[in-house]
């Protein structure tokens, strides 16, 4: 039993994600710190494809030309390239797969997912649509037309890159900002997620008629958790077939784009507070990774609140699971008896999510005392850019992993997409009132997420009312306040003032 549970640490996809973002991040904090070696990725700068743009925008713009004669460029490319080839290759390898087969499935995953980041930093492209759209549509594109060859599909692996990708950003997420928004997070996530399910459950039983219940358990925990992996875990819990589980995963993922790209555009249009946008795509959209690039398309605030309330939301997981799978057992099986033990939460129970919790707590509580704000915002700089480039491969995989005809065929007369359009609208509307009702301001304070009780930011604030040669007071608090995202934008404002950085966190 001992060597199962060390061979568990080791084989599983959930747990190589873990250590391999430990291992980005232990790479990245030690060539900061040290200063020993380069380990930043690879990363486009702004380019234009001819088009008339003003002044101020041009002196951001390095043309594509420049950017690709550059040694350094190359020189991270290399660094990108290996350092995400051999850590997922060994992960690969340690999940008893072809290391034969994924090198060169990999080569062209990598080669794919540098097309998409130099076509989104092109300027008109990135002004208006965030590099996971590009992700998602090249991949489609390319699945959809031509097909993806069967070499290729080794390195298809989503919820791997995705996996890891929130581990690193784990790192620039303060713990204190957790445990700051971590009732409302609760309100949000836990008070509207059951009450979504079991409303699906009644809609698909007694309105639709649906005869498939894993099918049924399945789309409903999709819905109202977070998608793939909900799916994966309720799907297991209660017996459902692979098609089933296919049918439950395209479905969402196909909303999951939908969502990503429109609800952020529709939240800007009403006028929304950053804060309560952001918690209604952590508390709707199902994927966490795209929850993340959709509330980032909001702002900073947007993003961290999204990633919070989903975080939190992810956790009912393993709980889920292992309640549809005690309610199969009795009552839809008619087995009269479980044999669900206990320990089945933590066989449920996604350990990416203990990884992101880590990096963040060693963020808060160890690195930021140790070396301070300003070698705590440099390091997750050089992360932000590996967490970016697991995200687009992860979207990219998901574009290359769609195929319509096959979800069409899957649709069984259209009732199973009623089923989800109709629990996503309910779950939308009641997360929009817990939201109102939590965020707006009107019943309860709204969370400061972003400053919190930081001393040293009030008396440099206060040296720097007093002396005139010295920067704004505001300049100098937003200096030191331990928030990567704040600093983060400070540091690449000169590139990217007035529009999104490929640095910020997706």
């Amino acid at each position: 039993m001992k060597e199962r549970k060390i061979s568990n640490l080791i084989r599983t996809e959930d747990w190589l994600s873990v250590w391999i973002g430990i291992i980005v991040i232990a790479l990245g904090s030690l060539a900061v710190l040290t200063g020993w070696f380069d380990f930043s990725a690879l990363k486009f700068s702004t380019w234009t494809a001819g088009e008339s743009i003003s002044a101020k925008d041009a002196a951001k713009v390095v043309p594509l030309g420049e950017q690709l004669s550059s040694w350094p460029f190359w020189q991270k490319f290399l660094t990108t390239f290996l350092t995400l080839g051999v850590l997922f290759g060994a992960g690969v390898k340690l999940q008893g797969e072809k290391l034969r087969k994924f090198i060169p499935a990999f080569v062209m995953l990598f080669a794919i997912a540098f097309v998409v980041r130099l076509v989104s930093a092109e300027f008109t492209l990135k002004r208006y649509l965030e590099w996971a759209f590009w992700a998602l549509l090249i991949g489609l594109l390319i699945a959809n037309t031509v097909g993806v060859p069967k070499w290729l599909k080794p390195a298809i692996r989503t919820e791997f890159y995705i996996k890891t990708g929130l581990v690193i950003f784990g790192f620039s997420i303060l713990f204190s900002n957790i445990a700051r928004f971590g009732l409302y997070g609760l309100g949000i996530a836990w008070g509207v997620t059951p009450i979504v399910i079991l409303f699906m459950w009644w809609f698909g039983n007694r309105i639709l008629k649906i005869r498939n219940k894993p099918l049924l358990i399945t789309v409903a925990s999709a819905t109202s958790v977070c998608g793939t992996s909900a799916a994966i875990a309720t799907g297991a819990a209660s017996g459902a077939k692979k098609e089933d589980l296919s049918v439950a995963i395209s479905i969402s993922i196909i909303f999951t784009i939908l969502m990503m790209v429109f609800e952020p555009l529709i939240i800007k249009w009403t006028g929304m507070s950053h804060i309560m946008g952001g918690a209604l795509i952590g508390g709707t959209v199902d994927s966490t990774g795209a929850v993340v690039l959709a509330g980032n398309a909001l702002g900073e605030d947007a993003e961290q609140v999204a990633s919070l309330v989903k975080m939190i939301q992810n956790l009912l997981i393993g709980f889920i699971a292992f309640f549809v799978a005690i309610f199969f057992a009795r009552k839809v099986d008619k087995t009269g008896k479980s044999e669900v033990g206990a320990g089945e939460i933590w066989h449920r129970f996604p350990k990416f999510i203990l990884g992101f919790m880590a990096a963040s707590i060693v963020a808060s509580v160890i690195f930021v005392p140790a070396f301070g704000a300003d070698a705590t915002n440099a390091v997750n700089k050089v992360l932000g850019q590996y967490k970016d480039w697991a995200f687009v491969l992860a979207f990219t995989s998901i574009g290359l992993d769609t195929n319509f005809k096959e979800i069409a065929k899957s649709m069984q007369g259209g009732k199973v997409l009623w089923l989800y359009i109709v629990g996503q609208t309910f779950n939308i509307i009641l997360t929009f009132a817990v939201v109102w009702l939590l965020l707006s301001g009107t019943l309860f304070p709204v969370p400061d997420i972003r400053t919190f009780d930081d001393k040293e930011a009030q008396i440099k604030a206060k040296e720097a009312a007093a002396d005139p040669s010295a920067d704004t007071p505001a300049e100098k608090s937003e200096e030191t306040v331990i928030d990567f995202e704040t600093a983060e934008a400070a540091m690449s404002s000169e590139t990217s003032e007035g529009q999104q950085s490929e640095n910020d966190v997706q």
